[in-house]
């Protein structure tokens, strides 16, 4: 691997914000990581070759397959009557789809004495109250992450194994690049040797460098260096792995915590996003998860992953009715446009049939 600056002198800091100096390396573009190369892949990156864009699916077309919005189509698509069965059945369907007692409990009441009142005039008008009930739960939390005024402004990713994290930052980079933006990675989830090379891979594929150290290292020390390369260079994103943990493992989850003063000593606002990624299948649990990770690190947003046909998708009402966190974008399948900025009305109106006895994708 190639040095890719010399380190420079930096005011004396507490122990623990100053890492042990290392030799951190950069991974670009496989192709060109020779020595008669080294000036090239010290200036900025490549840009990224154009390519085919797939097509768009709907938010409708990824979402009706999913076990909420099948269970909803079917509750609605007999013309049922409005009376107390139909509220009992939508509370199950929202229960079931991992909605939560507190929220599911809240939207059936207040439908329920509208009905009493005699509001609706069929079960259609009752569709169209509870699609307007569900986007007003979300529409707080649709907040687009904003990373303008900084610079460069450092995201840190954090969340549980398996959630799609390392994925997601991938995906994350091709859309800032497409925005025009410089970016910078680090591999700070030294946890796992296959997380380091993971990332290294992503960004041979979008030509982005990505600092890293040897498997076993001290992730603050990583983000510390790639957050003084990402200043040096002029990057306009800094978008930091950590190592993915549960939210039981005290010792790791306090790393977390050491990361966020070290960075502090380069840029008192760093993180400027700590970004949480969230599996949407986990149901509750996901719930817990961003309760202790909010109390360790103080996240500030959510990716909520893997919402298409496989998954049950209310836990999504959940987070935004306990925690109010903006939910900055929602998985919708394994390609590079399926990140998608969350929508509350979208999302919503592709859970939802759009009308009595419709079902499937409109």
């Amino acid at each position: 691997m190639l040095k890719f600056w010399k380190k420079k002198e930096t005011p004396a800091v507490p122990a623990e914000s100053a890492p042990a100096p290392v030799e951190a390396e950069v991974v670009a573009d496989a192709t060109a990581a020779t020595e008669e190369h080294a000036s090239a892949i010290a200036k900025e990156p490549a840009p990224v070759e154009a390519e085919a864009a797939p097509a768009r699916r709907s938010w409708r077309e990824r979402l009706s397959g999913s076990a909420f919005a099948r269970g909803l189509s079917g509750l609605f698509a007999r013309n049922p009557k409005l009376d107390d069965d139909l509220l009992d059945e939508l509370e199950t369907c929202l229960l079931t789809a991992d909605v939560g007692i507190g929220a599911a409990t809240e939207i059936v009441d207040g439908l329920r004495k509208r009905v009493g009142k005699r509001e609706f005039a069929d079960a259609n008008a009752l569709l169209a109250a509870l699609r307007a009930d569900l986007a007003r739960l979300l529409a707080p939390v649709a907040q687009p992450l904003v990373v303008d005024g900084r610079k460069p402004f450092v995201l840190l990713m954090v969340g549980v194994n398996g959630v799609g994290k390392t994925t997601t930052i991938g995906k994350l980079a091709r859309r800032f690049q497409a925005e025009g933006r410089s970016i910078i990675l680090a591999a700070g989830d030294t946890f796992r040797a296959a997380a380091v090379e993971q990332l290294k891979t992503w960004g041979e594929r979008n030509h982005v460098p990505v600092i890293a150290q040897g498997s076993g290292a001290d992730s603050a020390s990583v983000i510390f260096d790639a957050l003084q390369t990402a200043r040096s260079r002029g990057a306009d994103v800094l978008i930091a792995d950590t190592a993915g943990r549960l939210h039981t493992q005290v010792g790791l989850m306090d790393e977390l915590g050491k990361i966020r003063r070290v960075l502090g000593k380069l840029d008192a606002e760093a993180p400027h996003e700590v970004l949480m990624v969230i599996d949407g299948t986990t149901g509750q649990n996901a719930v817990n998860q961003v309760r202790q990770f909010r109390e360790s690190i103080g996240v500030s947003g959510l990716v909520v992953t893997k919402l298409d046909g496989t998954a049950k998708g209310g836990v999504v009402f959940a987070l935004a009715r306990e925690f109010g966190l903006p939910i900055r974008y929602v998985g919708l399948g394994e390609g590079i446009e399926d990140l998608r900025t969350f929508d509350a009305e979208a999302f919503v109106d592709g859970l939802l049939p759009a009308s009595i006895g419709a079902t499937g994708p409109a």
